[in-house]
Parts: structure tokens; sequence; C-alpha cells
């Protein structure tokens, strides 16, 4: 009897640690989510710019000779007037004196004729004289009156050429590396740039904009109730490192045709330089404003899942279970999009960030705060 029991209960035990254990229900996904804005947005078109002096004025020698000297140290400041390069000055000082001693000459002979002049006038109404020697000397007198002024240019032209030895900064600003140094022959002419100066009080931006955009942004800032006026022309620019110049541009000009090469038009825009940032001949990213959409609904970029062509979101409803729900997006905003169809104000979604949600899921709301343009959420209060 008891060998008969002691059976029974090895068997009770056997079979019951051979059942499965039942595993617990999987507690729901942690996602977080947030609510569908609405306002409005400010399109911003991204273009290439290149930065240029508020002038860059090259310099360049007006008489050639030897560079006997640079006053002034490269990459620094000059101000208006400062001597920047001395040519050798001895052959036009030389020029100089001869011009000035022609010059004498012609004074002297001027005051022989005048004399003569003097002389022979009142014998001629005698007839002391015949008229012949008469107009021959009033000839003479007007012939040296004639050379005095071709000599007197001689020695202005002289002048000026010997001044034009010291070569001298014709605006304040920042001066470049020299292209020529002391002891280097130098002549006028385009192509002899000795250096050149900016002046960076301001500095401007130039882009191009494709014809296609420049008409619809013509015909969009001439409607009458364009929501453009006033704020279009505002332009920002991001430097290479990708940081945002903290100075904002205004669109100063366009130029006067579209470039049949490249099929696009030149504009400039100017900006405030007083930290002197900016230099000339910089690659930047310029951001015009070029639409404004009213109450647009707005939704995070990374809460959209785009799959051959089609996006989608996950839709949060009151039993904390989402659905997928197909959107047409508009333009990308900053870290958003703009969504045209599929979403209303109010609406939650999901955030996203994980390949384990599913259409029909349940999940857990975190919800958080979110805004377009700020790097991070926040979690709701």
């Amino acid at each position: 009897m008891n060998k008969i029991y002691s059976s029974a209960i090895l068997l009770s035990l056997f079979i019951f640690s051979c059942k499965k254990e039942t595993p617990p229900s999987p507690k729901p996904l942690e996602i977080s989510v947030t609510s569908v804005l609405q306002q409005d947005v400010k399109l911003e078109s991204e273009y290439t710019g290149q930065t240029f002096g508020q002038s860059d004025i090259q310099i360049n020698p007006r008489v050639d000779g030897i560079i006997e000297s640079m006053n002034f140290k490269e990459g620094s400041f000059v101000k208006k007037g400062q001597v920047l390069y001395t040519i050798d000055p001895l052959p036009y000082k030389a020029k100089l004196n001869e011009a000035q001693g022609v010059a004498a000459e012609s004074q002297a002979r001027l005051s022989k004729t005048k004399s003569d002049l003097d002389m022979i006038t009142p014998l001629a109404k005698m007839n002391a004289v015949s008229q012949r020697e008469l107009v021959s000397a009033k000839a003479a007198y007007n012939a040296s009156l004639a050379q005095i002024k071709a000599s007197d240019a001689s020695v202005q032209n002289a002048k000026i050429e010997l001044g034009y030895c010291q070569i001298l900064a014709p605006i304040s600003g920042l001066i470049g590396i020299s292209k020529v140094r002391v002891g280097d022959y130098v002549r006028p002419g385009a192509m002899s740039i000795l250096n050149t100066i900016s002046d960076l009080g301001d500095v401007r931006v130039r882009f191009t904009i494709s014809e296609q955009e420049f008409l619809r942004l013509f015909r969009e800032f001439n409607k009458p109730n364009s929501a453009l006026k006033g704020s279009g022309a505002t332009v920002t620019i991001k430097l290479s490192d990708g940081s945002t110049y903290p100075e904002t541009g205004k669109v100063s000009f366009a130029d006067r045709q579209i470039d049949p090469s490249t099929g696009a038009i030149t504009f400039e825009a100017t900006f405030p330089n007083p930290d002197k940032l900016l230099r000339p001949g910089q690659y930047v990213k310029v951001a015009l404003l070029t639409d404004i959409r009213k109450e647009a609904i707005v939704i995070p970029q990374r809460a959209v899942i785009e799959v051959q062509g089609i996006y989608q979101v996950y839709v949060v409803g009151n039993d904390n279970k989402v659905q997928m729900q197909i959107v047409k997006p508009g333009p990308a905003v900053k870290n958003g999009y703009i969504i045209e169809e599929g979403l209303k104000p109010g609406d939650k979604i999901a955030m996203g960030g994980t390949s384990l949600l599913k259409n029909g899921s349940v999940i857990t709301p975190k919800n958080v705060q979110w805004q377009l343009g700020d790097p991070e959420t926040v979690a709701a209060k």
C-alpha cells in the first residue's frame, strides 16, 4: 500500500513538472507622443553665395619703375592716403628738371618776342618798318605764348608722374598680400595689380536664383496681399563651419539680365560686418525667405516613415492604440514637415524611433512638447 502511494506521488510530481509555464503578457512599449501643430511657417530657400567687400579696390601702378619700398604690413588695415609703395623717383625727377628748363627757355623767348613786338609796333605806325616785319613780330610773340602753355603742361605732367611714384591707399580698409616685392619692376596696365584693399564696413554677398524661381518670387511680391511684402527681402547666411552669421542682411539689387549660359539671375545682399568676421572670397549658404504658409500643419520629421515614396505616420487613438496613416508631406522646414493632407490639428502622433512599433500596437504614451526648429523635445508637464 505504501509503495502504491509513493508511486502515485512521484507520478503526480512528474506530470506537474512537464506542464509548460504560461508566459506573462508583454508590457506595452513606451513611445514618445506629440501633438500635431498648426502655425504660420516661413519657408526659406537656400542658395550658394560668395562674399565681397563693400569696395574691393585693386592697386595698380600708374608709372613704370622699380619698387623702392613697401610701407605697410600685409593683411593689416590701412588708412586712405597712406603711402603703400614707392617707385624709384630719380628718372621722374630728372624729367621734371628737364621740363622746368624748357619752361624757363620758353619764358625767356616770350620776354624777347614781347619786347620786339613792343618796339616794332610804333615804328610800323610811322611806316619806319614794313608791315611784314610787324606781322612777323606778332607771329613770334604768339608762338612764344603757345610754347609757354606747352612747356607749362610738360612741367605739370612731370610733376604728376613724379607724384605717382608714391602709391597711396585710395580707401581705408584691409589690404591683402602684396604681389610684388622691393626691387621688382612694374609698369602701368590693367594686368599689373600690386595689391587689393577691401572696405569691410559692410559686406556684399552675391548669389544666383534660377529663372523659374525668380519668376515665381516676382509674381508673389507683386500681389497686392502678398505675405512676403516687407519681409521677403531679409536674408540670413550660414558660414562654412555650419554656424549662422548673427547679422541679417537685405537684398540690395538684382542683375539687369538672366545669364543665358546658366539660366539664372544674380542677386546681391548687404550685411553689416561690425566684427570684421566676414572676408572677401568666403563661400556661404544664403537663406532667402520665399514663402509664408498660413496655419500650416507641422509635425517632426522623425515621426514620418517613408517607404517607396509613400509617407506614413502612426496616429495614437484615445485607447493608446496606434494606427498607420498615409500623409502627403509638403516642404521640409528645419526639423519638421509641413503636412498638406492626412492630419488635422490636435492629432497625436508617435515620434517613432523603434522598429517594434506596428499597426494596431497598444503603447504607453510619453507625452512630449515639440516645437519647429527645437533641437530637442522635452517631456510635457
